[in-house]
């Protein structure tokens, strides 16, 4: 007997609810084997999923019920409108980080001459998501943008995903800032999201996130704080006079970052940034 959309979604949504995991999973990754958008997919309720969709759309569940993140199972997660290759090498892009771009795009029409030539930074890029989404939507200013990793796996994602994606960037192996203040290179604009997660945290988080994605890119030392100290040291460095920096921080970090910034940069301005839930999770300072 064949199986419909409608008994698979509810076989996923139960199994997931049992394992504690969420359960919106399982629509998401039907979606991807059937090639079906959200719409399409609920209007297909009656329909029967082939067989052998079936037995993988099951395995992949399990497998998620085990604790491998469902985007690793697919291979892809979406942000800001494009598809982003990920694996365990890199952090799985969040809906917070699109908020980041989308607040830092707002802020450049502000700071920034429609059609000057401005140079980019993206530090920690991971998959490449912040980088090329910011390549590609700053359609204002020709845009030249470079992006810098400390581990070699994520670049070479971030590299993969930014040629697939059309976004022209220079990639840079190195720790934060390094290799752009080895190089003599500056900025108008630097949007960095760091690891922030303090060590202690790690007891109380799903193992998705903890035994699949990279502990480079989610803890930030004892109180969270180390990178963000860190990068106060090199930014003076890199930043031109005219400069744009954002940040995104945990919940409850956006005043603590912002005084760091207003202690390096005591002659702009900080502004931090709530995100669509009301958390403080962007961080903004800036000199005109």
């Amino acid at each position: 007997m064949n199986v419909t959309v409608f008994e698979a979604l509810k076989w996923a949504s139960s199994f997931l609810s049992e394992h504690n995991r969420d359960e919106n999973a399982g629509e998401i990754y039907l979606r991807h084997l059937l090639g079906l958008s959200r719409s399409s997919l609920l209007a297909e309720q009656r329909s029967p999923v082939p067989p052998e969709k079936w037995e993988e759309f099951q395995e992949g569940i399990r497998n998620h019920a085990e604790g491998v993140p469902i985007q690793h199972i697919i291979g892809f997660e979406e942000f800001y409108g494009r598809s982003f290759k990920v694996n365990e090498h890199v952090l799985i892009p969040r809906p917070e980080t699109e908020e980041l771009i989308y607040y830092g795009l707002e802020k450049m029409k502000r700071l920034f001459s429609r059609g000057s030539s401005l140079c980019a930074a993206d530090i920690g890029t991971g998959s490449g998501a912040i980088g090329a989404t910011l390549k590609l939507e700053s359609t204002d200013w020709p845009l030249d943008v470079m992006a810098v990793d400390i581990s070699e796996e994520a670049l070479a994602v971030a590299k993969e995903n930014s040629q697939r994606l059309g976004a022209e960037i220079t990639f840079y192996q190195g720790d934060l800032l390094k290799p752009l203040v080895n190089k003599g290179l500056k900025l108008d604009i630097m949007l960095s999201n760091p690891p922030y997660i303090p060590l202690g945290d790690r007891e109380t988080m799903s193992e998705v996130v903890v035994d699949h994605e990279p502990q480079l890119a989610l803890f930030g030392g004892e109180d969270g704080y180390d990178l963000y100290r860190r990068f106060m040291d090199e930014l003076p460095a890199v930043m031109n006079d005219t400069f744009l920096i954002g940040f995104e921080v945990g919940a409850g970090q956006g005043e603590t970052v912002a005084d760091l910034l207003r202690g390096t940069f005591p002659e702009g301005e900080t502004e931090i940034v709530f995100d669509i839930n009301g958390k403080d999770r962007m961080v903004f300072c800036w000199r005109k």
